[in-house]
């Protein structure tokens, strides 16, 4: 009976993928060794449930990395081993062993509250990895009364510890007093050499002497210099102090190895809990480290289908965009997709088009699924889960073995065609080369009718026209090709699937200064309608990229468009709906001063009549109209004030006509000997004669020059003001504005109604000078400024557009302004 074992193949599957890479990126992210542990154990699998669990655990992670919340650092170190040697009675940990596990106490600690603080539905996967730890609360407290934050045995850890080290720092002052008498002594004595100072040998304080003064000095010697003309005594004082001193030490140490003694025997039952907070400890180290590295490659969790689809969408290789990332360049998104109809694609294409490259981030982001890593891919993108994977790429001839490159391949074949099925991915680069093309591409053909009898996926590059029509010919294989520019002669690194592509060999190589009288035989020999199919089939293609790209840009500028249609015709209700209200208000106030008006002047009448016409009474009543008069002209202006002057022009200009009801003004072209008003200004003049489209128009015989579409025939005539007095003043008048006009206005600093009345004054100024382009300057800051002059712009007929001026001239800080 046939048993089937899962396999990763050949033996170098992770280089061939650069999956040792990724490896190494995350290993590079643990902080721990216990965490480097697991990067190194970390291996495929093909159960859903486990590999579902390993990505959700990550994301969790993920979502902390991003979101910015803390997580406890994994600083400690693996004591697993020495807490093996703690289980025979009467060992004892070190000092240094229990700081280290007081410390990976402490960090699961912390991460016990953490997960605690976390709501019912955060961080479910990580809660259920803790939930399978025994904290060993009363060895944690028991720790932290021994060991201080520095690693040292507190004074208190036992009763006579304390004790001790009481005597002992009683014994070493009494030490210091007695050797820094006996140095004094002997440095007055001039025993001492120059800037010589009491050191420590042989664990003792000692002071130097110099030789020739060692028999004048009460002591001990404890060592010498290298030249002998100093000697390092031992006072005689000191001498006794100093043994009681070692002795203390000594007993300090019995009471700490009893100590530690102690805290073993109550350890040793919960040795093995122990371990396990170890191994949980290194496992959040690894899981973070995935973590981190996921968030490096923008990675997140596909879809996991039941269905065998394995559907690509915005995939990218990991380590390319890691590479382009720090040289700034772009990765072009791999879209590909297989499923039980479309189990193996075909890839072809130009040389150095992205073929391999298609073909490894297939492999490597379904092996990193399946070791429980997110993959760099869109998250709508789906993987299903395979139990093995084969690759054949790169040269592996071998002398050792006396394989050719393709013997090699045609080992791997083999191994391919014994094992593979259909929950098996293959992956073949070049398929066919290495032998002569004919022979090759028969072996390969066959290969590719057997993998597709046993049901088996595969991803398959190769340049050879028979295993392209095969494609063809099978029902469940589909051709792809790589996209190349034939007019910049340049690969477009887009997988395009559903046809075969060329390997545009002699585009590449007259690119490549070939020279062409070799290319034009070469093209005789191979036949020049196979050559116009592939490039016309090229281009074809990369037509029709275009097209969809112009289309899409086409589609948002529609939908941007239809959005603006809706918007303006919004506000144009708006402003009908405003602009009724206005009307009927001003209507109602009219009608309202006239009653007011007709109630005082009847009151007035009816005083006279009553008082027959007596002088004071008369002028009385006069005098009350008059008040009257001015209190309703006073209320009117005050009302006028308190109105939008520049934003509601426009309705004002309405609501005058519409009270007063006797439009002055024709909009038929006018003729000469008319009488024409100027948009925008209240000027009024006879229309002299017409030059093409502009007209020449005499206001109080000055003539001026003005552009026919902005003048109206109105049936009010020109004021006429005394001649003398009044034609001076007029030319004056214009002509002061022509030189103190500028083509520039700067409205900086100002606020928004300074800046209405300012701007209605200069484009009133403009208009009547006949300027053909303004600048208006407003700042950028918040964009009010801004705003407030762009819709008054939009008030003005005679302006024909406005927008951003140049960058080299202000940018979005000045509005350029074209009159008609």
């Amino acid at each position: 009976m046939f048993i089937f074992v899962r396999m990763i193949y050949p033996s170098n599957f992770e280089q061939k993928i650069d999956f040792d890479q990724i490896r190494k990126l995350i290993d590079a992210e643990c902080v721990s060794e216990m965490g480097r542990f697991y990067v190194s154990k970390m291996r495929f699998s093909s159960q859903p449930r486990i590999i579902s669990r390993m990505l959700d655990q990550t994301m969790e992670f993920i979502h902390m990395l991003q979101t910015g919340q803390s997580f406890p650092a994994i600083q400690c170190i693996d004591l697993r081993e020495e807490l093996s040697q703690l289980a025979p009675a009467g060992s004892y940990i070190q000092q240094e062993a229990l700081f280290n596990l007081t410390e990976a106490l402490r960090i699961l600690d912390e991460i016990i509250i953490l997960l605690k603080g976390k709501e019912e539905d955060e961080l479910t996967e990580l809660k259920l990895l803790a939930s399978e730890i025994i904290f060993p609360k009363e060895v944690y407290e028991t720790a932290l009364k021994i060991i201080d934050t520095k690693g040292n045995i507190r004074d208190n850890a036992s009763e006579k510890l304390g004790e001790i080290r009481q005597k002992l720092r009683a014994k070493q002052n009494e030490l210091m007093r007695e050797t820094r008498k006996a140095f004094l002594f002997a440095k007055e004595s001039g025993w001492v050499p120059e800037q010589a100072e009491m050191t420590v040998r042989n664990g003792r304080t000692v002071i130097p002497i110099k030789s020739s003064d060692k028999r004048a000095f009460k002591g001990f010697i404890q060592d010498e210099s290298a030249t002998g003309q100093t000697v390092f005594m031992e006072p005689l004082g000191s001498f006794e102090v100093n043994n009681e001193i070692i002795e203390l030490e000594s007993e300090e140490r019995r009471e700490i190895i009893r100590i530690l003694t102690r805290f073993t025997n109550m350890l040793r039952p919960y040795l093995e809990e122990v371990k396990a907070i170890y191994r949980f400890l290194g496992l959040i180290d690894f899981i973070l480290a995935k973590a981190k590295f996921s968030v490096k490659i923008n990675a997140s969790k596909p879809v996991i289908s039941e269905n065998q689809n394995l559907s690509l969408r915005r995939a990218i290789h990991p380590l390319l965009f890691l590479s382009h990332k720090n040289s700034g360049k772009e990765v072009i998104p791999l879209d590909l997709e297989l499923h039980p109809k479309q189990r193996i694609l075909m890839i072809s294409g130009p040389n150095a088009g992205g073929k391999s490259v298609c073909l490894k981030t297939t492999g490597l982001l379904q092996y990193m699924l399946q070791c429980g890593i997110p993959v760099p891919a869109s998250p709508d993108s789906e993987f299903f889960i395979l139990e093995n994977i084969f690759i054949d790429i790169g040269d592996e001839q071998s002398l050792e073995n006396d394989l050719s490159t393709y013997s090699s391949h045609l080992m791997n074949m083999k191994h391919f065609l014994r094992h593979a099925n259909e929950k098996s991915l293959v992956l073949i680069d070049e398929f066919g080369t290495g032998t002569e093309p004919q022979l090759g591409g028969a072996i390969a053909e066959a290969a590719l009718e057997q993998f597709e009898k046993k049901g088996a996926f595969g991803v398959i590059t190769t340049h050879y026209s028979n295993l392209k029509l095969a494609a063809e010919r099978m029902e469940n294989l589909v051709n792809g090709a790589m996209l190349f520019d034939v007019k910049e002669l340049r690969p477009l690194y887009i997988l395009k699937i559903g046809q075969p592509g060329s390997s545009f060999a002699f585009e590449i190589a007259h690119k490549t200064g070939f020279p062409s009288y070799v290319l034009n035989r070469a093209k005789k020999k191979s036949g020049i309608k196979h050559l116009r199919f592939d490039q016309q089939l090229q281009e074809l293609e990369t037509e029709k990229l275009n097209i969809a790209q112009k289309q899409s840009a086409l589609d948002s500028e529609k939908k941007q468009l239809n959005d603006l249609k809706e918007k303006y015709e919004q506000l144009s209700a708006e402003i009908e709906s405003n602009k009724k209200l206005l009307l009927e208000k001003a209507r109602e106030e009219a009608l309202q001063i006239i009653r007011n008006a007709n109630k005082e002047v009847e009151k007035t009448i009816r005083e006279i009549k009553e008082s027959q016409a007596e002088k004071e009474k008369t002028k009385l009543s006069r005098e009350n109209l008059e008040q009257a008069r001015l209190a309703l002209e006073a209320a009117k202006k005050k009302k006028q004030e308190n109105k939008p002057k520049k934003e509601n022009r426009k309705f004002t200009s309405d609501i005058k006509s519409e009270v007063k009801q006797t439009p002055t003004e024709d909009l038929t072209p006018p003729k000469p000997g008319d009488n024409v008003s100027i948009k925008g200004s209240e000027i009024v003049g006879t229309l002299i004669e017409i030059v093409g489209e502009e007209g020449f128009v005499n206001v109080n015989d000055i003539r001026l020059k003005i552009a026919i579409k902005n003048l109206l025939r109105t049936d009010k005539k020109p004021k006429l003001i005394q001649r003398r007095a009044t034609i001076p003043n007029i030319k004056n008048d214009i002509n002061k504005k022509a030189e103190e006009f500028h083509l520039s206005l700067d409205l900086r600093g100002k606020r928004a109604d300074e800046t209405l009345e300012i701007l209605s004054r200069y484009i009133d100024d403009a208009i009547l000078l006949s300027a053909k382009e303004i600048s208006i300057l407003h700042g950028k800051g918040n964009g009010i400024l801004r705003d407030v002059v762009r819709d008054y712009l939009k008030t003005i007929e005679q302006v024909k557009e406005f927008g951003d001026a140049p960058i080299t001239l202000g940018g979005a800080g000045i509005t350029r302004v074209v009159f008609r």
